[in-house]
């Protein structure tokens, strides 16, 4: 049996009535103690045009967290490729590997992390909308950091630095490219759970060893929420179901309070969304997320979980995060 590493994944929530900077102070705190309970890793994720996440840029949040932490892995979760420029990424990272190396992590996606509309001012131009050049975009990038195709541009910072480079995805097409390059690949199984096997199985069946890795490594991001009760911790994911119905409506706003989300009128189509979303994740008392988490570990065989963790107070998803390291990490294991 072995033991399964437990990382992080934060959006910096804007919760209703907060300022983004207050978002990003809550982040910065939650980096802090996550490191001092043991969680490996600690990624951030670039979203856009959305009033509820200040994680738009997340090369700037990493260099701040790292500059107040020490140990714990800091990463993207991802860095959208088709929204910037290979160059601007491989400076922007190999400058985040220089200052803090062994401790970066490169997380990248193949979607536009946003609406059209958005997508399109931030590439400004048509080109790249739709993640068809997204092989030959990575390919551009990783060359940057191994120089192994030289060429007239040297990215400095960026030839040879090593920050790991991550694969994610919520389908089974980065699974695959991730398993032929040889790099490890982190599935969205928190939006999108419903392709978690398939694509681990295409990733494992398509794994070519590689200079970075002699054999797969798969991470399983999940939705945890964890508090005293199964009641309470249903009560302070309401928030989270209530962002989702309003982003899915073209709507998104704050990180509404708990009672906000409980006073909305779910019609019955809507109740159907948010549960068909909650399958697979993990939510309730320390026994029952333990329950959860190790029933997904047995399905999918993960050689590690990324947790996140999305509501409205910073002490609540603190406290989760606490309860999970001390009364659920223990008891997760993994045949191996």
């Amino acid at each position: 049996m072995i033991d399964v590493p437990l990382s992080v994944l934060d959006l910096a929530p804007v919760a209703a009535g907060a300022t983004a900077g207050e978002a990003l102070r809550h982040t910065t705190e939650l980096a802090r103690r996550t490191e001092e309970l043991g969680y490996h890793r600690f990624w951030v994720a670039e979203h856009h045009n959305m009033p509820g996440i200040a994680s738009s840029a997340p090369a700037v949040l990493l260099a701040h967290l790292a500059a107040h932490t020490s140990t714990i892995r800091l990463g993207s979760g991802g860095v959208m490729l088709p929204n910037h420029a290979p160059l601007v990424v491989a400076e922007q990272f190999g400058t985040l590997d220089a200052l803090h190396p062994g401790r970066i992590d490169l997380g990248i996606g193949r979607a536009p992390g946003t609406d059209q509309v958005t997508a399109l001012a931030l590439r400004r131009t048509m080109e790249g909308l739709s993640a068809e050049g997204f092989p030959r975009e990575l390919a551009e990038l990783m060359n940057h950091f191994t120089g192994e195709r030289p060429g007239p541009i040297t990215a400095t910072p960026g030839r040879g630095q090593q920050p790991a480079v991550w694969l994610l995805g919520s389908s089974g097409f980065s699974a695959q490219l991730a398993g032929m390059l040889g790099l490890p690949f982190s599935f969205a199984h928190h939006f999108s759970s419903q392709h978690t096997l398939p694509a681990l199985a295409l990733y494992r069946q398509s794994f070519r060893p590689s200079r970075w890795l002699a054999e797969p490594y798969a991470m399983v991001a999940v939705n945890a929420v964890c508090a005293d009760s199964d009641e309470r911790a249903e009560w302070l994911a309401g928030p989270s179901a209530l962002s989702l119905l309003r982003l899915r409506s073209g709507r998104p706003g704050p990180l509404a309070s708990p009672d906000e989300a409980a006073a909305y009128p779910f019609t019955e189509v809507e109740r159907e969304f948010v549960r068909q979303r909650r399958e697979g994740q993990a939510m309730g008392s320390p026994e029952t997320v333990r329950r959860q988490l190790g029933e997904l570990l047995a399905r999918t065989g993960a050689d590690e979980l990324m947790l996140t963790t999305l509501v409205y107070d910073v002490a609540d998803r603190v406290r989760s995060y606490e309860l999970i390291a001390t009364k659920v990490a223990g008891g997760l294991r993994r045949d191996g």
